[in-house]
Order: C-alpha cells, then structure tokens, then sequence
C-alpha cells in the first residue's frame, strides 16, 4: 500500500455546499478511518481546506476512492492536489510498504 498526501481547497463560495454535506463527508472519513483507508483528516488554514493522509494501492484507486467523497460528488472541493507520502518516523512509517 501507499501513502498519500490529500490536499483539498476550498471555494469561499461553496461554504453552503459544505455546511450541507459535512454530515455526509464526515460520515464518509469516519468508515473509511475504521476500515483503515483514512489515517487522518482535517481542517488547515482556518477551514479553507483540508489535509486527508490516505492508504490506498496506486494512483488510480485513489482517485476513484475520492472521486466517492460527498464533498467531490457536490462540487465543495475547488482543487485536490494528491501526492505520495513516504513517512519514515512516527506512526504513519508502519503503512509504508
């Protein structure tokens, strides 16, 4: 498996959008968190987006993966930006294959 480094940004003007699907978004983080896909998320910058630390097998199942997301699906998202991680201390260097 790899890690993978989600940055979203958001749109000031898709704050409504947001507020509507955040239930769902969240929902979505909290199962994939138990399955063990997500390895974190939240906020950066005041709310302006968001950082996910995702596993997944490539490139491609990422994307689909996000392309699951509430907040993509609903247009909340202005930019993603996914790269891949390789941390070699703390708790996420266990993930590294």
């Amino acid at each position: 498996m790899t890690v993978f480094a989600v940055e979203y940004v958001y749109d000031a003007a898709t704050a409504a959008v947001r507020d509507e699907f955040r239930p769902a978004h969240r929902a979505w983080l909290g199962s994939l968190a138990e399955e063990g896909t997500v390895l974190a998320s939240g906020p950066v910058d005041s709310g302006a987006g968001a950082l996910l630390i995702l596993v997944a097998e490539d490139q491609p199942a990422l994307d689909a993966l996000l392309r699951e997301d509430p907040f993509q699906i609903n247009g909340a998202v202005a930019q993603t930006s996914a790269r891949e991680w390789s941390p070699v201390i703390g708790r996420f260097s266990e993930f590294v294959s």
